[in-house]
Formats: structure tokens, C-alpha cells, sequence
């Protein structure tokens, strides 16, 4: 297998789990907290989108669909338009909305730039830098494998909390 197949085959078990987060969900359910301080399903989604998206966009030198598609202006949040998440405060991931249409219509259109950027890397690919702020740099390999796990992670919160809502 090519790592090109490898990874589209990755990156769309995120958007199958994600789809199996939100199909079919109470809408009021995108919301909930099972604590204070945890994060909704919603903002949950929104949140590994963000980071698939800028991250792959800039490892690929590409806008983030997030802008480009115009999604920052429909999902108006209170967040600066670079937000994606990392290091939001309480307060903020609990000023968070979104629809579940909007939710799936973004993850779906990260998804099919995220396919796009990795359906023609090669292996040598993987040992381009990507990002020197980190000692030591970042490859895209690394990146990938960052996104990835990352995503996973939290699609499987946001299915845990979904779990937990179903219980009511």
C-alpha cells in the first residue's frame, strides 16, 4: 500500500466517525457538558476541523477552507478567525454554536482538501519540514501522525459524550 492510500484511508475513518458522531444526534445534545469544565460535542467537532484544516493547509501551502469557503463568517463565532481551539479557556469553548448541518458541511469540506493534499504524497514526502519552531523541526510525517492522532482523539470524546447523552 502507498502512503498516499494509506492516509486518505486514515483521514477518511476521521469523517466516518465524525459523521457517526453527528448523524442522527438531538441537536441540543452539540451542547452538552458533562462538566464545567469539559468540552460539548460540538465545539469537540469543530475543533478537530480547525486543526485538520490549518494544519494540513499550512503543511501544504494552501488557505484553510475555514476561510476560503467562508465558513469563519457563517459559523460567527466569538473567536479571532485564526482560532482553532488549542488553549481556549472555559469560557470560551462555552460561548460556541453551530448547527449540525454546519458542523458536517465543514468537516466534509476539510475533508476533501485534506484528500486532495494527500492523495499524491510520496514517501519522500514525509521528510519535508514542515515547521522550524520545534526542536527538532517538524516533518510532515510527524504532522500527519500529529493531526491524525489528534482528531481520533477527539472524535472519540465527542462520541463518549454522545454516548452519555443517549443514556438520558
Amino acid at each position: 500500500m502507498a502512503i498516499a492510500e494509506l492516509l486518505v484511508d486514515a483521514f477518511s475513518r476521521v469523517q466516518e466517525s465524525v459523521h457517526g458522531v453527528l448523524d442522527g444526534i438531538d441537536p441540543d445534545d452539540l451542547l452538552l457538558r458533562v462538566d464545567r469544565a469539559a468540552n460539548p460535542i460540538g465545539w469537540l467537532i469543530w475543533h478537530l476541523t480547525r486543526v485538520e484544516d490549518d494544519h494540513l493547509a499550512d503543511a501544504a501551502g494552501v488557505e484553510q477552507v475555514w476561510t476560503a469557503r467562508g465558513f469563519a463568517k457563517t459559523f460567527a463565532l466569538p473567536y479571532d478567525v485564526d482560532a482553532h481551539g488549542y488553549g481556549q479557556s472555559s469560557t470560551e469553548v462555552a460561548a460556541f454554536t453551530a448547527s449540525i448541518d454546519l458542523l458536517r458541511s465543514y468537516h466534509d469540506a476539510v475533508h476533501q482538501q485534506t484528500i486532495r493534499i494527500v492523495e499524491s504524497l510520496t514517501d519522500d514526502d514525509l521528510d519535508r519540514v514542515v515547521d522550524k519552531r520545534w526542536d527538532p523541526p517538524v516533518t510532515l510525517g510527524v504532522r500527519l501522525v500529529s493531526v491524525l492522532t489528534d482528531t481520533l482523539q477527539h472524535v472519540g470524546q465527542a462520541a463518549y459524550v454522545r454516548g452519555i447523552a443517549s443514556r438520558d
